[in-house]
C-alpha cells in the first residue's frame, strides 16, 4: 500500500481543514474510524474541537482507544491537535473530571480569568521553543506565531514533555508537547499560515522515514 496519513474520525474536530491542508501538500490522506486503515497508516493525526469528556466517550464508543494504544506501542508517529493534545494527558477538569488516554502524565485545567482576562484565548500567539533539535520544529523560528482557540491548557508532570511554551496573560502553558513517537500542539497548525504548513511538512517527512 502506498504512503498515506490517517486522520482519526471520532465525531469531533477540525477534520476537513486538516485533510485539505494535506491535500494541498499532495499527501494521500483519509478521514476514518476504520481500525485497520488507521493501523496501516504511515502516520496518524488526532485532531479535536469540543469538550474533553464527550471526546473520550466517542473514542471509547467507536473502539478507538485500543487502536490508539496500539499505534503508541508500535511507535507509529502520532500528531495531536488542540483537543487532540489534551486527550493525550492523564485527566481533564473540563465540566467535571475525566480520564484521558494517559500517554503524557499531567492534567488539563481551565484558564483562570483573573490571570488571563479573556476566555477562551482566540487568535495568534507566540511559541517559545524549549528544545531546538526536534523534527517537528525544523525550520520554525523561535517565538513564531500560531493560531489558538482554547479555554483549557495542559500541565505536564515532566518538563521534558514540553517542546514549546506560550504566555497568555500571567499564565505560561505547554503549547507543544512530545513523548517518544507522540507530538501534539495546542494551536491549530492548519490555521497558522506558512509556519503551520511547515509543521505539517515536518511531520509528513518524519513519517516517510
Amino acid at each position: 500500500m502506498s504512503f498515506y496519513i490517517a486522520i482519526i474520525d471520532y465525531g469531533m474536530g477540525n477534520l476537513k481543514s486538516v485533510s485539505k491542508l494535506l491535500d494541498f501538500l499532495k499527501i494521500s490522506n483519509t478521514i476514518t474510524s476504520d481500525p485497520e486503515y488507521i493501523l496501516n497508516a504511515d502516520g496518524v493525526i488526532l485532531p479535536g474541537v469540543g469538550a474533553f469528556g464527550d471526546a473520550m466517550e466517542n473514542l471509547r464508543d467507536k473502539g478507538l482507544v485500543s487502536i490508539i494504544d496500539e499505534i503508541v506501542r508500535e511507535g507509529k508517529p502520532l500528531f495531536g491537535i488542540c483537543l487532540g493534545l489534551q486527550l493525550l494527558f492523564t485527566k481533564s477538569y473540563e465540566m467535571g473530571e475525566f480520564l484521558g488516554l494517559g500517554y503524557i502524565p499531567g492534567e488539563v485545567i481551565p484558564f483562570d480569568k483573573s490571570k488571563v482576562g479573556k476566555i477562551p484565548q482566540i487568535g495568534w500567539n507566540s511559541v517559545n521553543l524549549k528544545k531546538k533539535d526536534h523534527y517537528l520544529i525544523n525550520n520554525i523560528p523561535n517565538n513564531s506565531y500560531f493560531y489558538f482557540v482554547h479555554s483549557f491548557y495542559c500541565v505536564p508532570e515532566n518538563e521534558g514533555a514540553i517542546l514549546g511554551q506560550t504566555q497568555y496573560g500571567e499564565i505560561t502553558f505547554c503549547s507543544i508537547a512530545r513523548k517518544e513517537n507522540i507530538v501534539a500542539t495546542q494551536f491549530h497548525p492548519e490555521k497558522s499560515s506558512t509556519l503551520g504548513i511547515q509543521m505539517y511538512k515536518n511531520f509528513v517527512e518524519f513519517c516517510k522515514k
